[in-house]
């Protein structure tokens, strides 16, 4: 195969897939429908012609008997007054009109006969439209039926174009929720962790507070830790005590022995 006619080909398919997909077999219907109606309209219109010709035939028929008969009744008349001659003249222009009636019997027969045929076509064609009209109407409405049905399954399944859109807004949604939790609870822990001022602390102390809370959760934790070793909790040094009391640390110097200077 050629490059042109592999082209070509590729052409004509893709041509064939875009055509395929813009076609609705509804109104392919409605227009062989449309088609069928107006060539009955033209049998109808051929069959009222040949009648028209045939009733123009009968018609010239009947004025040239009219006129044969005239012409008789002239040339027995001419025989009565004795002119032969005249009668003679009537009689050859009868010859001429016999003649031409019997041609036009003769295409009155053949215009009859084409009558009649059109006419049968035409109750047959009848016929077919009829029957393909039904049959359209009923394709069509089942081709509706299934796809609406269609379009209803994928809406449920989640697989339709307007659905997708939908699924696609809710993942992007769900999506920037989950991306603002995680957020939120990163920036929770390097506030508790202390990586982070919380702005919303007011004063000067916040390391001072920092530090006793680690200091009372280091004791919490040997607390803890003597509970399980089954011995006392260790006591608070006094001058820790009294620092939390808010005293001041006194330091006691040792009494002087009697009998020194």
């Amino acid at each position: 195969m050629s490059l042109m006619q592999r082209i070509s080909l590729i052409f004509r398919s893709k041509a064939n897939k875009v055509l395929d997909r813009a076609e609705d077999p509804r109104e392919t219907l409605d227009y062989s429908y449309q088609r069928q109606l107006d060539l009955l309209t033209k049998v109808r219109r051929g069959v009222a012609d040949v009648a028209t010709s045939r009733k123009r035939v009968e018609l010239q028929v009947k004025q040239l008997e009219s006129q044969a008969a005239k012409l008789t009744d002239q040339a027995q008349k001419a025989i009565a007054m004795g002119r032969e001659d005249l009668a003679r003249e009537a009689l050859t222009r009868k010859s001429g009109l016999a003649q031409q009636i019997t041609d036009l019997k003769a295409q009155h027969a053949q215009l009859l006969g084409e009558e009649e045929k059109l006419t049968l076509a035409q109750k047959r064609l009848q016929a077919k439209v009829e029957s393909f009209r039904t049959r359209k109407e009923t394709i069509k409405a089942t081709y509706t039926a299934a796809e609406a049905q269609t379009k209803i399954n994928e809406a449920m399944s989640g697989i339709g174009e307007e659905m997708g859109d939908v699924g696609m807004a809710i993942q992007r949604a769900e999506d920037k929720t989950a991306q603002m939790q995680a957020r939120a609870g990163a920036i929770d822990e390097l506030i508790a962790s202390g990586a982070l001022d919380d702005v919303s602390a007011v004063g000067s102390g916040d390391d001072i507070a920092r530090e006793l809370d680690s200091m009372s959760s280091q004791a919490d934790v040997e607390a803890e830790l003597a509970a399980l070793k089954g011995i006392p909790a260790p006591s608070a040094s006094p001058a820790i005590e009294a620092g939390q009391d808010g005293g001041d640390i006194l330091q006691v110097e040792p009494t002087k022995q009697e009998g020194q200077a």
